[in-house]
């Protein structure tokens, strides 16, 4: 167990002296500039992200002192191997799916959350313990673009994590979160386990975005983290519809002309990039899907002319 009585040993481990930490903590508030990241339904998403210097001290705090956190085993995301195909696989074939999304997440991890639970008074002095929540916090709460957010919020949900998981267990039903969504599947009481896990929800200082709940039965498409989990993992056939489009009109036109045609602005380079990327997630949850290997070994022999 990792215990920072002393400023001296904390500043050693971050790998910064305590007059840039303190730097850092006194001007915490000019630090950060908004971004906006366009969501899926044409909305944007507000992100608040810290400056280099602000980021390399969060990065070492995530990197020394978070990362050594345990975290529930029932959380898949912002771990080591974690991802969504981690996530979605627990629920395969299974009759009943209930998804529930806990509303503005991070808004609601607060300065005495963290003080509390991620640097407690058994692990940290008085000093380091605010010194270090105040460095992870923006405007009272835990900004979405820090280093250091991710983790936090797992060390925050653990024991609610746990202690649903259990519950959920002894009845047979599989739990899974994955950063603000909750998936539980199996034989049950939709009604009964939403309101039992809005009661433990609450506890910790959180709500449930009701606008978001879903419940899938036996003979609808059931989707998890964007995994279909029917019968086996698979990505949405609307997705893999995309990519062959591209790679079609890619090999018919050539890479440029396509781009030209959608007008689509930017370098060739890093366009096929983001296809790749697209490639290589559709191969992460199917990895024996042919097309999508030739389609991968296509676009890495575009990159290399």
């Amino acid at each position: 167990m990792i215990v920072y009585r002393e400023l001296p040993s904390l500043c050693k481990d971050l790998g910064f002296s305590a007059r840039a930490l303190y730097a850092a903590s006194n001007t915490i508030n000019k630090r950060y500039h908004k971004v906006r990241i366009p969501k899926a339904d044409g909305d944007y998403r507000e992100l608040y992200v810290p400056d280099d210097f602000l980021k390399s001290i969060q990065r070492s705090i995530a990197k020394n002192i978070l990362a050594y956190e345990p975290i529930s085993p029932y959380a898949c995301a912002y771990r080591i191997n974690g991802s969504t195909a981690l996530n979605a696989c627990t629920h395969v074939g299974e009759p009943t799916i209930l998804k529930l999304d806990i509303r503005k997440f991070f808004d609601h991890i607060t300065y005495p959350m963290v003080k509390e639970k991620v640097f407690p008074a058994e692990k940290y002095s008085e000093q380091n313990r605010i010194l270090l929540s105040i460095l992870c916090v923006y405007l009272q709460t835990v900004p979405q673009g820090a280093p250091t957010s991710p983790a936090i919020s797992n060390i925050i949900l653990r024991e609610f994590d746990d202690r649903v998981g259990e519950w959920c267990k002894a009845r047979n039903i599989n739990y899974t979160r994955y950063c603000d969504d909750m998936t539980f599947s199996g034989s049950f009481d939709a009604k009964e386990l939403k309101q039992f896990v809005e009661n433990e929800i609450q506890k910790e200082g959180f709500f449930i975005n009701a606008k978001k709940t879903v419940v899938l039965h036996d003979g609808q498409r059931k989707a998890v983290t964007g995994i279909v989990v029917n019968e086996k993992l698979s990505v949405p056939a609307e997705y893999k519809k995309d990519i062959r489009q591209i790679m079609y009109y890619c090999n018919k036109y050539g890479v440029i002309d396509h781009m030209m045609a959608n007008k689509i602005i930017g370098y060739k380079s890093d366009y096929l990039n983001v296809l790749l990327g697209k490639i290589n997630y559709v191969l992460s949850v199917e990895k024996s899907n042919k097309q999508f290997i030739e389609y991968r070994s296509q676009v890495k022999k575009w990159l290399a002319e």
